[in-house]
């Protein structure tokens, strides 16, 4: 009866609304829901406004040590505009019932959660997910993700995170898409497509939230959450463009970060939310808090509660997540004069937009569909494509010996902490998954082999030899199952195990849970103890195969030079151990490409590919000049570069020809080469194109990617890669933070990675 009747209510003041409100705001001209969401709004109270930019936590997990109560009565009284972490359709449907017909206006709530990389069907972290270069398969992972998500009662994900970054020390990095700003753009547009799809409206669809906004991927020393300070200059050129990506991209709602830029924090910058985000990218949706985003502001010593949670409204948030400061504290912030009225409609109507978006006004419960969650969850078929999709994940980065692939009835000694560990598989942040249903390495090669080969197991060694550093790594789950053994016993019986074997697949690096959130690593090379543990399986003789699973690019500078093949393999996901097999056995022929620097050791931190020239350049190749830009212990490349990947085929690549040297204005360039596949392998490669603007009224990065294609290339065959270049694959933000081009002088590069590039020069004229 109370929904008849609010639906009646919006019916008529929608039809007085649209005579009193000509020109009143940009959201009434420009939403075509403007006059709704005014019908709506005139039913409500002040205190009912301030609850709809309340988004407590609750149900199945939370990210912090906040935790709200008396939920269900807040929602009763109109204090909740949203709920996050909550799951399972039916949960959903009996809270939102709650809230449609148990209070006084009905007004739905929107359900979100963190589907990072898939929802129970889980897809390589997104660090590895980075790696297909493969922007149809990024977006059918956001799909599929999207579907099962929403199947399940959810309608809004906080993802994708596009923070940009060069510091493997910091956790999050593996939340990311590694360091590149181009790359990393062409992502976020990717998952918000996937997403968000074409109709909002639809029930598999759900609102993408781009974070964190911004810079949060560059803390001083690779420590979450610490301190950002950046030139703006370097902000819009390298670390702003994937956020402004996803905006172009049509995201629905944007998350603040913690972290300060330019000595304000970003929930309360309203330069940040409000002049950038809205003014010059032209933003339409909401803005969210992190976790008790506004609270820690006082932390950061800007002011009380009343003070942060007034500059966080004033700023552009719209909406609090957990902290509970907006609702407690802004009818206070209004009496004070900190705040207006106007400001709280504003958030306000950008909530109910959203929620008129996904079409909740008009089936609240539309996502509650109990059908639907028995039946495209997890499915087979979901399972093949994040299968598929991991494999196209890994990255080979040595095969000396052509070790890999291996024989399907070899004998195989399995050795290493993780190799038959089923809940670290999936990677961090994979909240909904069902850890125990993941494909460990051991069930994957299994698998692959039947009763072809024999398979042998030893663990040979802990994650870690720090057993208290081992207990914080997994203090939220996802057990290491930590050997009491001595290390000598261990390492001697996977010796044994190695010398009864044809050939060693040791599985190394660190466990899910060493990356993520709050997971910082002052030490990113491969621990020590397992350092030793391989140090006594090579002086078996017996040929080895490193997979390194890991949620950040470990230093491995000794394991390169020693160990004969590597597979670099940042997490992939529910389907782990088949997609693993699936490579070390050849039923896959690797693709993937790294989208980060791989260092030589943690001091060489940050490293990655675009960095600018100095005025003491080390000239290319060379190590050691004293008084240039170098190091006394270490030379300036990393130990892998950006965009670097081996494949079981033989790429042979031609000489890059251009379609003209000179240019004028708005000419089109195009740039080919010939790719040759010399292998006895059909195989895919990535052909890589890079520019650098050779003299600029400001610095310029000594090449950056512009361009990039993924094709399948069978064994003796040739293809002619082309790409296409104009003036505005030549624009950056120059030192007034105009987004121009330059005429002069350009190096165009194309080739297998940012280190093996043919190179051609052209002079681009007005």
């Amino acid at each position: 009866m109370k929904k008849t009747y609010i639906v009646l209510l919006i019916i008529t003041l929608t039809v007085l609304s649209c005579s009193q409100r000509e020109g009143n705001q940009k959201l009434s001209n420009e939403s075509p829901y403007a006059a709704r969401i005014d019908s709506v709004m005139a039913l409500m109270t002040l205190e009912e406004k301030i609850g709809q930019l309340n988004l407590p936590a609750a149900g199945d997990i939370n990210t912090g040590l906040a935790q709200s109560t008396g939920i269900v009565a807040k929602i009763k009284e109109g204090k909740v505009g949203g709920l996050f972490n909550i799951r399972t359709a039916e949960k959903i449907r009996q809270t939102q019932q709650v809230a449609v017909e148990e209070t006084r206006l009905g007004i739905p709530l929107i359900f979100g959660m963190d589907v990072i990389h898939g929802y129970k069907t889980l897809f390589p972290i997104p660090l590895g997910m980075s790696c297909v270069w493969d922007m149809d398969l990024v977006e059918q992972s956001a799909r599929l993700a999207a579907n099962e998500a929403t199947a399940d009662g959810i309608a809004w994900t906080f993802s994708p995170m596009v923070d940009v970054s060069r510091d493997p020390r910091w956790g999050r990095i593996s939340e990311g898409s590694g360091e590149d700003t181009y790359l990393g753009s062409e992502i976020a547009k990717a998952m918000v497509r996937g997403y968000q799809g074409d109709d909002l409206t639809a029930n598999n669809t759900m609102l993408s939230c781009v974070k964190h906004y911004a810079l949060y991927g560059a803390p001083e020393a690779g420590r979450d959450y610490n301190t950002v300070d950046m030139s703006r200059i370097r902000m819009y050129n390298e670390y702003f463009p994937p956020y402004k990506a996803a905006v172009d991209a049509g995201v629905g709602s944007v998350m603040a970060s913690f972290n300060e830029v330019d000595g304000v924090p970003a929930t309360a910058n309203k330069w940040l939310m409000t002049e950038v985000l809205r003014n010059q990218w032209g933003f339409d949706g909401f803005v969210v808090t992190d976790y008790t985003g506004i609270n820690e502001m006082v932390d950061h010593g800007i002011g009380d509660t009343l003070t942060v949670a007034a500059r966080a409204l004033d700023a552009g948030i719209d909406m609090d997540m957990v902290s509970d400061a907006l609702l407690d504290q802004t009818k206070n912030a209004i009496e004070q004069g900190l705040v207006t009225e106007a400001q709280v409609n504003q958030a306000c109507r950008r909530i109910l937009e959203a929620k008129f978006k996904l079409g909740l006004f008009d089936d609240p419960y539309k996502y509650c569909n109990l059908d639907r969650a028995k039946t495209e969850i997890f499915t087979t078929a979901n399972r093949q494509k994040a299968r598929e999709t991991a494999a196209e994940s890994i990255v080979l980065l040595k095969n000396e010996g052509k070790i890999l692939p291996l024989n399907k009835s070899s004998k195989i000694a399995l050795i290493g902490p993780l190799a038959n560990n089923v809940e670290n598989m999936a990677g961090t942040w994979s909240v909904a998954g069902d850890f125990t249903k993941s494909v460990s390495i051991m069930q994957g090669l299994k698998n692959a082999v039947g009763k072809n080969a024999t398979i042998q197991y030893a663990r040979g060694c802990n994650v870690v030899g720090d057993a208290d550093l081992e207990s914080r790594i997994s203090i939220f789950g996802k057990p290491t199952y930590r050997d009491e053994r001595s290390e000598a016993e261990m390492i001697g019986e996977a010796v044994r195990v190695a010398r009864s074997s044809d050939v060693v697949v040791a599985v190394i690096g660190e466990a899910s849970e060493s990356s993520g959130e709050s997971s910082s690593m002052s030490n990113i090379e491969i621990p020590e103890n397992q350092r030793r543990m391989m140090e006594a399986l090579l002086k078996t003789g017996k040929p080895i195969v490193a997979v390194v699973l890991a949620g950040r690019p470990l230093a491995m500078k000794w394991e390169s030079e020693n160990i004969p093949s590597i597979l670099n393999v940042f997490f992939a996901g529910s389907e782990a151990g088949d997609a693993i097999a699936d490579v070390l056995f050849g039923d896959v022929n690797p693709s993937g490409k790294l989208s980060v620097s791989i260092p030589q050791n943690t001091g060489q931190i940050p490293i990655y590919y675009n960095h600018k020239r100095t005025g003491r350049p080390l000239p290319e190749g060379q190590w050691f000049q004293k008084f240039k830009s170098n190091y006394l212990d270490v030379s300036n490349q990393p130990l892998y570069p950006f965009g670097y990947g081996l494949s079981y085929s033989d790429f042979e690549y031609g000489t890059l020809h251009l379609s003209a040297t000179e240019l004028t204005g708005n000419q089109t360039l195009t740039a080919s080469m010939e790719v040759t596949n010399k292998g006895d392998l059909d195989g895919k490669e990535v052909v890589q194109l890079y520019i650098r603007d050779v003299v600029g009224s400001v610095t310029r990065p000594v090449k950056e990617l512009k361009g990039f294609q993924k094709v399948l290339i069978k064994a003796g065959e040739s293809k002619k890669v082309t790409f296409e270049i104009t003036p505005e694959d030549l624009k950056f933000y120059n030192y007034e933070l105009n987004y121009v081009w330059e005429p002069g002088a350009f190096e165009i590069m194309v080739g297998t990675n940012s280190e093996d590039l043919d190179i051609a020069t052209i002079n681009w004229s007005r």
